[in-house]
């Protein structure tokens, strides 16, 4: 197993697409350096944020190996491998470490449900079988299963190389459970933007982030300053940005985040079925709060 260490801010990255809808390699290649020249710890790819749910197998396997090759290892790439099936999940852990990528996020399987027996076992498998670092991804909202603060404890001990969970949950009560009873070598990273700064200070060690796409540098230099208890600081940048990390779920993600990032040239304001651009209204809205912001940091 590699020296990956769950700590920090990694961009959940958007993928851009051309106006054909066809994955857009020259544009990732932008994506990939503003994001490093910007301070983060790490780039995710074929995530939530990646719109993995409408990416073919051959298209995230095409884009866990570029990404590897763009960072040319100045950060590490995490790949998104989880699926709601087992057997999927495994062969693109397999892929994903063949092909170098530093760690894997694996969601909880969604549509199925499995109680926690279930998830332990599915979790328990990939973990045995590939020797990579994996980040659980827990996020009832999109799969409609909660991996428990119990399921989640005795995954970290029973498997060394799941190192950490995206909590996106939402209950900080799981949370500081997981975070008071989990082994050391177990990270709580934040799934949720804005709840990143309190995680920090509960004891979570970073954030795999939406808005950090956009605002890099801003929100790598919260989290720095949260983990070094430099929160007078984390604070006032947090406030700065908290408006934005809301809107950004004024549609599902990622449809807000990637009109942000059209507007910076980073990519097409381009979706696959059945998501759909932003309403006039709310383009309005959310550029008006991205411009405030960028005129006041």
């Amino acid at each position: 197993m590699n020296n990956f260490t769950p700590k920090g801010t990694f961009t959940a990255l958007i993928t851009p697409l051309t106006n054909k809808g066809e994955v857009d390699f020259k544009r990732l290649r932008n994506l990939i350096d503003f994001q490093i020249e910007n301070g983060v710890d790490g780039i995710v790819v074929c995530a939530t944020t990646g719109e993995s749910a409408t990416l073919t197998i051959k298209e995230k396997q095409a884009i866990i190996i570029k990404a590897v090759e763009l960072a040319r290892g100045r950060v590490p790439v995490i790949a998104g491998t989880g699926t709601n099936e087992t057997e999927l999940s495994l062969n693109m852990t397999i892929f994903a470490k063949e092909h170098g990528a530093s760690a894997c996020l694996l969601v909880a399987p969604y549509y199925n449900k499995p109680n926690q027996k279930g998830l332990y076992e599915h979790f328990r498998l990939i973990a045995q079988h590939v020797d990579i670092p994996i980040i659980l991804y827990n996020v009832p909202g999109r799969t409609g299963v909660n991996i428990s603060a119990e399921t989640q404890i005795r995954l970290a001990n029973d498997c060394p190389n799941i190192v950490a969970t995206k909590e996106a949950s939402g209950n900080l009560s799981q949370i500081m459970q997981i975070i008071a009873s989990a082994p050391k070598h177990f990270a709580v990273l934040s799934g949720d933007d804005a709840l990143t700064l309190p995680i920090i200070a509960l004891g979570g060690k970073g954030v795999v982030s939406v808005i950090s796409n956009y605002a890099p540098k801003e929100f790598s230099d919260l989290v720095r300053l949260a983990l070094q208890n430099k929160f007078e600081k984390a604070r006032q940048i947090h406030y700065q940005l908290l408006e934005l990390m809301e809107l950004n779920f004024i549609e599902p993600n990622p449809i807000p985040v990637k009109y942000i990032m059209s507007l910076l040239g980073f990519t097409k304001e381009v979706y696959r079925l059945p998501l759909l651009p932003l309403t006039n209204d709310k383009k309005k809205i959310l550029k008006q709060a991205f411009e405030k912001i960028r005129q006041n940091t």
